[in-house]
């Protein structure tokens, strides 16, 4: 069935869609870890800026000590410089990672439901084959009581040989299945001869019973 087709296709997609998904938690957990790190720095160095900048303006200090914090608030004007702008490379990038996860994400939620909606279809579609094949099985037992048992062992005969596929009607002048046209001569016995013939071709059972009514 074609449902089948299409649902092995939506299980693949979804296989190598969980693997890109998995890569991407990892890269965006990994983003969002260097940004925290990031934040907490920056703000460590700020609190210790704050420090610094207290005792500076306090005017206890002596001038040893006074170059000395001078020293260390530029250290740390420095490392918060650095710090806001790597911060905004990562937050680029852990913002870049979170748009690719929430489209696999979104991406995998329409496979999941196009799938669940395929396994559906093939149900409902196998249900409906199921009830025809009852209704053809419980036909075919209608019809075989009003044969004759030589045609039905000639049916059973051909049913074995072709498959199946042993009864064909006439279209015109050519066989349903085997669709070679009947020449003229063998069209003019045919017409005249009984209802169930065989197929001079390919020998399967050949009914003709009202095709050459008009």
């Amino acid at each position: 069935m074609p449902q089948t087709k299409k649902i092995n296709a939506v299980m693949a997609a979804q296989k190598k869609l969980s693997g890109e998904l998995s890569k991407l938690v990892g890269l965006r957990k990994d983003a969002e870890m260097d940004l925290e790190e990031n934040e907490a720095n920056h703000q460590k160095y700020l609190n210790m800026t704050a420090e610094v900048q207290e005792r500076y303006a306090s005017g206890t200090v002596g001038y040893r000590e006074l170059a000395d914090l001078e020293s260390q608030l530029t250290y740390f004007a420095k490392r918060i410089e650095k710090l806001e702008f790597q911060h905004n490379e990562l937050l680029a990038r852990a913002e870049k990672v979170r748009g690719a996860e929430a489209n696999a994400r979104a991406l995998d939620k329409r496979l999941r439901e196009e799938g669940r909606a395929l396994v559906d279809s093939l149900k409902e579609q196998a249900t409906a084959i199921e009830q025809e094949i009852g209704a053809l099985t419980k036909e075919r037992e209608e019809v075989v009581t009003y044969l004759s048992e030589k045609n039905l062992a000639w049916y059973a005969e051909a049913s074995k040989r072709f498959q199946g596929l042993a009864v064909e009607t006439l279209r015109g002048s050519q066989p349903s299945v085997c669709r070679v046209t009947v020449p003229a001569s063998s069209f003019g016995d045919i017409r005249r001869g009984p209802d169930i013939v065989e197929c001079p071709y390919c020998h399967r059972i050949l009914v003709t019973d009202g095709m050459f009514d008009l």
